[in-house]
């Protein structure tokens, strides 16, 4: 058989079987030492099929978590934290607490970096296999209020129970009405001991009525949220916007 009617039926074959990295053969073929044989290519062909299908697995986590911009945890400055050891920062990335099915409350003054590790934790967990998801407090707020008036909220709450790991970022700035604080408090219990949820705020607990119209509900969630968490405390002396600012640098967002 001519070489470029066996290359095109390689590709037929490969799509049939969904196995489009065989047709890759040619490369994993100049990479093979002079003592392999067979076995060693179709098992070097194969884990490039593995190789590939993770990788794409992998992006395609990220894309649907919906991160608003990747920030990876090699670009953390972890020496700019004062309350929190690097050794805690490592222990989050291997993603345990998922596992575990602990959140994470992140509590810091404006540009100390919570919504870069945020962000950051969520990509190693998408890395790690996990689906993620992130929204902003005021953005999802709004979010699970359009489903309610469109009858599509038990769709919604489904969607989100899927999710291994929910992050709700800058819970912070804005005032919930009664109807988007009992949709938010709704979210954050039925996650309650069964998945995980990163929360990012600039505010201390007692100052959450500031959100939320019901203060009895802000003990609950309270509650709810700091059961089986671990609590950051991200205050810095100075912010790293402000820093880059002073320094002359292009502002980076955290």
């Amino acid at each position: 058989m001519e070489t470029n009617a066996a290359n095109e039926l390689i590709k037929l074959y490969a799509k049939q079987l969904r196995l489009p990295s065989f047709n890759k053969y040619a490369r994993v073929v100049q990479q093979l030492e002079p003592n392999e044989g067979y076995a060693d290519f179709l098992l070097k062909l194969m884990k490039t099929e593995l190789d590939d299908r993770q990788h794409t697995a992998q992006e395609k986590r990220i894309k649907t978590a919906k991160f608003p911009t990747i920030k990876t945890l090699d670009e953390f400055d972890t020496h700019r934290l004062e309350h929190i050891s690097e050794g805690c920062i490592r222990e989050l990335s291997s993603c345990d607490f998922i596992g575990k099915r602990q959140n994470v409350i992140m509590v810091g003054n404006p540009g100390s970096g919570k919504t870069h590790l945020a962000t950051a934790l969520g990509i190693s967990a998408c890395c790690a296999g996990f689906k993620v998801r992130f929204c902003t407090a005021g953005s999802f707020a709004t979010e699970l209020s359009e489903a309610l008036q469109e009858n599509r909220l038990s769709k919604l709450e489904r969607s989100l129970s899927k999710f291994d790991l929910l992050i709700i970022d800058e819970l912070s700035y804005l005032t919930l009405n009664r109807s988007q604080s009992e949709l938010l408090f709704q979210v954050i219990s039925e996650r309650s001991e069964r998945a995980s949820v990163i929360l990012t705020t600039n505010l201390e607990f007692s100052q959450w009525t500031q959100l939320f119209e019901n203060e009895m509900m802000v003990a609950a969630l309270v509650d709810r949220v700091t059961f089986n968490s671990q609590i950051l405390n991200m205050n810095c002396t100075t912010s790293y916007r402000m820093e880059t600012a002073l320094n002359g640098q292009p502002v980076r967002r955290t």
